[in-house]
This record gives C-alpha cells, structure tokens and sequence, in this order.
C-alpha cells in the first residue's frame, strides 16, 4: 500500500478485522487462490475508497452490500473504478450467505474472460483451491459445516473423521472423495492424498482444529475430515454370486445399533477376515462418521450386505452352504467346546434385549461364551471378537 495515506491503511486493518458474516462467507471462497487460481485482496485501499475486494491480475472489484452504503455514493465509487479499468460486481448480504453457489459462479464466469496467473505463482497447496472442475466452493466450516452437517443434496455422501478411516478410503478407493478438511499438523501424513487432490482436483482447505471439531461434529478427528461417496449394501444374492469356495464368515446383525460397537465390530470383522456384515431387511443401521472412526479402516475392508426377508435369506445362505450359529448369554454349546463349520454365519443379538428368540429358534446352533459369571455378559462388540476370534483359531 505503498503511498497510501496513514489514515487509509488504519482504517482498512479495522475493516479487516471487523468483516460481516457476509464478508467473511465470500473471503472463504475467495482467499488462497480457491477460483481459477486469481489471488484476491481484501479490504484494499484503492484511490480514496476502500474496496471489499479486488483481484488486481483480473481488474475485478468486488463489493458486499449490507445496506451500509447510500445508492449515490455507491454509483459514484464505481463510476471512479470503471474509469480505472476495474469491472465491479455487487453482491448482497443474503445472496452471498443463502446462495454462495450462485455469487461463486457468478464470479467464476467474470475470471473465465482472463488467463490467469501462471502456474508458478500459483499456491503450492494447488488442490486445496476450488477449480471449475468443482463449480461448488467450499462452505465456510466455521458456519456452513457445524452440527447440521450437509444439506438435502449431499445424502449419497458420507462425512469421514479419523486418521485410519481417511486414508483407508484413500488405499481402496480414491476416486470416492469429495473434500477434504485438515490441521496444519497433519500435512506431512497425507502428503500423498494432498498430492492425489492436487492431481484430481480435488478441492481441500487446511483449517484450525476447533473447525474440525465442528465439522466432525465431534473431537475425535484427529486431524482430519472428509466427505466421501457411500456405498451401499450390496443384495444378498450378488454377494454370494461373487463369494468363492472355501471358508468363509459373515456376521448377521440382529438388531445393533449403537455406531461405536457396530465400528467396532468393523474393527474386529477386517482383523479376523470376515467376508461381509448382513443386515436384515428393515435395518436402519448405516456407516456413520463415528462408526468409521472406531473401526479404524476396518470398514473399507468389510462389505456390508442387505437380506431379503429372514425365511429367505437363510435359504439363500444354507443354499451356499453356510450353517447359521444364534450367539446367546445363556443356554448355547459351550463356544470353546464346539466344533465349528467352515463357511459360518454368527447371528448377533442386539445390545439391550438380545437376539429375537424366533430368529435364534431357527438357527443350526446356538453358541454361548462361559464366564465366571461376574458379569451377567460381554458387550456385543467384545462378544462379537471373541466369536470371531474362534472360529479362526
């Protein structure tokens, strides 16, 4: 700023550190270089004004209007920056908080009419800036990502936290993630995914931790946040089609649903190889954030697979040779004592009331785990790893 006078320069720290929510919202998507890589200033004296904002390289100003500014004074300021060369776009207060699509395509189509700066004086985190190949800008975590999590249009995504879930859809499948959130810290860890980011275009934003934490919804994210593509459950017949000879174990879910025994049950079911996660027909239960993080990768590894009606979902799987094994408290074979089949699907009880006793009645076994009795019984996640533990050994 140089030749600036004093007054100016104090004055433009002050607004800076004084932006509305509007402003703030649009330097999101407008700060490090985030669209077509044009760096943008904020709050920059320019002649005797101020300006919200300007892309020097593109000639482009732009202002956020929160009707803080008379319509003559308005008309004047951008009557003197047309006759300096500048385009001025302005945007209101509502547009730029309930439409940022909108006001970032807007300002996208302008940026389109210039080259742009060259690669070299680009950012090095490249990726971490919104290109046209994802027209959409990054919300503002600290107001548009907080406990509500996405909107309406966003449910085939799935929001990841923790370090082993993240990297476990990087090593499987990449091309699932949407964006991509973390601490300066994590940086040197995920230099490979930031790289595949940079390369894909892939838009990510370094952030603080406490924006993680809203974002996450949780403080258990170790640095690092993402949204991804969900898979849905595959139908029990494909399944078995694509399953080959041999051993083999699933895990039928009766009724679970608390996200940290069913990750880990995940955790447990990639230690022990089991071939999938059956879900009754009606079951509400679905990888969740925090399902993900327990399971610690684990649910990159295991399928998940959705039955038809019980009656013919055991037909189907006793047509593959699977024998079905209820998992009581009480009154099964002793499961150290009993030998197991091959191909085994265990039928888990829910945490509370346990197993539904018509589905139990109807398994070939009915398998307990012996205690001291200290206890009237382990919880279905550690119940569920000793189970599975059996069986492989």
């Amino acid at each position: 700023m140089l030749g600036v006078p004093s007054w100016l320069k104090q004055r433009s720290r002050e607004l800076r550190s004084q932006m509305t929510d509007a402003e703030r919202r649009l330097w999101d998507i407008l700060r490090e270089r985030q669209i077509r890589g044009f760096k943008f200033r904020r709050q920059q004296p320019l002649g005797n004004y101020i300006v919200d904002f300007i892309c020097l390289e593109a000639r482009l100003v732009l202002e956020v209007d929160g009707g803080q500014h008379g319509d003559e004074a308005d008309h004047r300021r951008d009557a003197w920056l047309r006759g300096q060369g500048f385009v001025v776009l302005r945007f209101c207060n509502h547009d730029v908080l309930s439409n940022t699509d909108g006001v970032y395509q807007t300002i996208e189509a302008e940026l389109k009419k210039h080259q742009g700066p060259p690669a070299s004086e680009r950012s090095p985190w490249g990726a971490r800036e919104r290109t046209s190949a994802h027209p959409h800008p990054n919300p503002s975590p600290v107001k548009g990502e907080g406990l509500k999590g996405r909107g309406e249009g966003q449910k085939n995504e799935l929001r990841l936290y923790g370090f082993n879930a993240v990297r476990a859809v990087f090593e499987r499948r990449p091309q699932a993630i949407r964006k991509l959130w973390l601490a300066e810290s994590r940086i040197g860890d995920l230099k490979p995914l930031l790289a595949w980011c940079v390369k894909n275009r892939i838009g990510y934003r370094v952030v603080e931790e406490t924006d993680l934490d809203r974002l996450a919804a949780s403080s258990h994210h170790e640095g690092v946040v993402a949204d991804v593509l969900r898979v849905e459950p595959a139908p029990l017949s494909s399944w078995l089609r694509g399953l080959p000879d041999g051993p083999a174990l699933a895990i039928w879910l009766d009724g679970v649903g608390n996200p940290h025994n069913f990750g880990a049950i995940l955790r447990s079911a990639a230690h022990f190889g089991v071939a999938a996660i059956l879900l009754p027909e009606n079951s509400t239960l679905a990888l969740s954030g925090a399902a993900a993080r327990v399971a610690e990768g684990g649910a990159e590894s295991v399928p998940l697979v959705r039955l038809p009606a019980s009656r013919e979902a055991m037909a189907q799987l006793r047509g593959a040779d699977f024998a079905l094994a209820a998992t009581v408290v009480r009154g099964g074979s002793d499961l150290f004592a009993q030998r197991l089949p091959q191909r085994l699907v265990y039928v888990m009880g829910a945490e509370g009331d346990g197993m539904d006793a018509n589905l139990a009645a109807q398994c070939d076994l009915r398998l307990s785990i012996p205690g001291t009795g200290a206890v009237e019984s382990l919880n279905v996640a550690a119940a569920t790893a000793v189970f599975l533990a059996q069986w492989r050994r």
